[in-house]
């Protein structure tokens, strides 16, 4: 099973289009690890693939749960997923203490975040921790956005950029 995996895309719609095309026909299931900011910027990733997505810390909009709603799994604060035979904790990743908990607990496979906007890869005690990048705020920014295809079947992981 491939997933793909996003975050912080914050209204950009470009991105968001980048986003959709790297996974259509790619994944089988897409995960938003929050800030998408409005419900219009959801309706994209309603494409040919299963979709998840937790609230983000710009997430203001509370129709935006409803939206996701209708046509995919919206997980609120932080969900956990049972994905190609892999547990997976998905958390937008405001606190630093959580992630590290969620990562450190043993209880998952994998932890998917966001929030940093910075592109991370490791693997601690048997937990791969992976946080995709965002958008940021800034063109100048070192690392455009990204979004991550995963096959959980073999661990292997690809940054691909959006921008």
């Amino acid at each position: 099973m491939h997933v793909g995996i996003v975050s912080d895309t914050h209204d950009n719609q470009d991105v968001i289009a980048a986003a959709v095309e790297l996974f259509t026909g790619e994944v089988d299931a897409v995960i938003h690890c929050g800030d998408i900011v409005s419900p219009f910027s959801v309706s994209p990733f309603d494409a040919d693939f299963d979709f998840y997505a937790v609230r983000g810390n710009n997430d203001g909009e509370w129709a935006l749960q409803d939206a996701v709603r209708n046509f995919g799994a919206y997980l609120g604060e932080m969900g956990e997923l049972s994905l190609g035979g892999q547990r997976i904790a998905v958390y937008h990743g405001t606190s630093t203490p959580i992630v590290d908990a969620l990562v450190e607990c043993g209880s998952y496979d994998y932890v998917f975040h966001g929030h940093t906007h910075v592109r991370t890869h490791e693997e601690r005690n048997g937990t791969v921790r992976i946080n995709p990048g965002g958008i940021g705020m800034d063109e100048h920014e070192s690392e455009p956005p990204a979004g991550v295809i995963l096959d959980l079947e073999t661990g292997e992981l690809e940054f691909h950029d959006l921008r």
